[in-house]
This record gives C-alpha cells, sequence and structure tokens, in this order.
C-alpha cells in the first residue's frame, strides 16, 4: 500500500472516532471543518434535522477578493471569523467542533480560534 492511501484510511478512522461522539443540535450545531491543499471548508450542521445551517469557505464570494491564499492561515481565521458572524447572526451562539479526522493544529485550530474571538462559544 502507499503511504497516500494509508494516511487516508487512518483519517477516516479518526472521522469515525470523533463522529460517534460528536451530535449537532439545532441550539448547539456541529461545527465541521474539510481542507485540502489550496482551500478550507467550514459549515455549521444540524443532525436532528440534516439540514446545514451555515456553511463559508475561502472560495466564498466576501472572501474570493481579500485571501490572496486559500490554503493558509489566514485564510483560515478569515473562514472561520466570516463562520462566526452568520452563526451569531442566526442566533447561535455556541456549537460542537468536529475536526473531522484532521489533528487539531495549523490551519484547523486557527479556524477554530477564529470563530471563538468572534463569539462562537466552542
Amino acid at each position: 500500500m502507499d503511504n497516500i492511501k494509508i494516511k487516508t484510511e487512518r483519517r477516516e478512522r479518526r472521522k469515525m472516532r470523533v463522529r460517534k461522539q460528536v451530535f449537532g443540535t439545532q441550539e448547539r450545531p456541529r461545527l465541521t471543518v474539510t481542507r485540502s491543499l489550496q482551500h478550507i471548508y467550514a459549515q455549521l450542521i444540524d443532525d436532528t434535522a440534516g439540514r446545514t445551517l451555515a456553511a463559508v469557505s475561502s472560495t466564498s464570494k466576501e472572501l474570493r477578493g481579500m485571501l490572496k491564499v486559500g490554503g493558509n492561515k489566514a485564510a483560515a481565521t478569515a473562514v472561520g471569523k466570516l463562520l462566526a458572524e452568520r452563526a451569531v447572526s442566526k442566533g447561535i451562539k455556541a456549537a460542537v467542533f468536529d475536526r473531522n479526522g484532521y489533528r487539531f493544529h495549523g490551519r484547523v485550530k486557527a479556524l477554530a480560534d477564529a470563530a471563538r474571538e468572534a463569539g462562537l462559544s466552542i
């Protein structure tokens, strides 16, 4: 097996381990993060209704002009801040953080910290 396949399988195992514990509701949705090499995506999900309450990515119209690169910590900070602002405007004050199998450092941590600073309790 090549290393990329092994890394992907390990991340999927970590993801399932986290998802057994984390569940989002209307009052406290699940904040899930997905990252690629060039972009970062975040959304608030109500698992009881099965719908997305808010979503922001580094490809969003609001951020596309501001960001030079979509796959760095600055982009993750901008995405986290904008997502928290949208959540607070919809009356969402708290969320459960789903790191989606990624390690909690770098871009994932920058997004979570920015969301906390913008008023979302994680």
